[in-house]
């Protein structure tokens, strides 16, 4: 079996040449970041958003709103140590959770040895993934850190079938200080979107939910069997 039919692809390098990274995805590639990333992502929502918000929260957020059926195929793209892709696969999904960083890949393998996820080290900017070969595509903060992220959602919306779903979560743009020096090239190279610029990028697809909780936006994008990009 391929990728294409199910969670067949482990460890393998789905992508076609490699693309530059930001100084934030350089990071990730170390063993040291990957340790620590869950801690992070445990405090980090609370601290982004003002308010306690914690990963419980989340989950049933994204539950509610996403509703994924037991056996349907989701990419989790950007990973990290596998949040997503773990809950997708307590959900009866199959999964292929794929990242940048082969630490962090086996970081969440070691934290989430569930049989229903398969790990890729492969890049959505510029990957070999099929075209609509995805019931849904997560997407957990990996937009504010991507090199390209127009490109990075471009890729989302291509893999994705018709009546499919796409989950992000991303810090939005504030205008803060703390943003424009995260936003330079080697202070991370980091990018934080609007939600009407992240909808332009995503063709043939349409707003079902949107949420915003401090600097933190979460929503839910529906792709039209149409093929047309409509805005809610």
């Amino acid at each position: 079996m391929t990728c294409m039919d199910g969670p067949a692809q482990r460890k393998e390098n789905l992508n076609l040449p490699a693309p530059a990274m930001t100084a934030a995805q350089r990071s990730n590639l170390s063993p040291m970041t990957a340790r620590a990333y869950s801690a992070w992502r445990r405090r980090s929502l609370s601290l982004l958003a003002g308010q306690p918000f914690d990963l419980a929260r989340e989950e049933r957020l994204f539950l509610t709103q996403c509703a994924p059926q037991r056996g349907g195929w989701w990419l989790d793209a950007g990973t990290s140590t596998g949040f997503y892709a773990e809950v997708l696969a307590r959900a009866g999904c199959r999964v292929l959770a794929a990242d940048l960083s082969p630490a962090m890949l086996a970081e969440a393998a070691r934290q989430h040895p569930h049989p229903g996820i398969d790990w890729a080290a492969l890049n959505v900017e510029d990957s070999a993934l099929p075209d609509a070969s995805f019931d849904g595509v997560t997407v957990g903060a990996t937009l504010n850190e991507t090199h390209d992220p127009a490109r990075f959602l471009r890729g989302v919306a291509r893999v994705l079938r018709p009546g499919g779903q796409v989950w992000l979560m991303y810090l939005r743009r504030t205008g803060g200080p703390v943003q424009g020096v995260l936003a330079h090239p080697a202070a991370g190279g980091l990018t934080f979107p609007d939600p009407a610029w992240v909808a332009r990028q995503l063709p043939g697809l349409h707003l079902a939910h949107g949420l915003t909780v401090g600097a933190v936006r979460f929503e839910r994008h529906v792709k039209t069997t149409a093929g047309r990009h409509t805005a809610s």
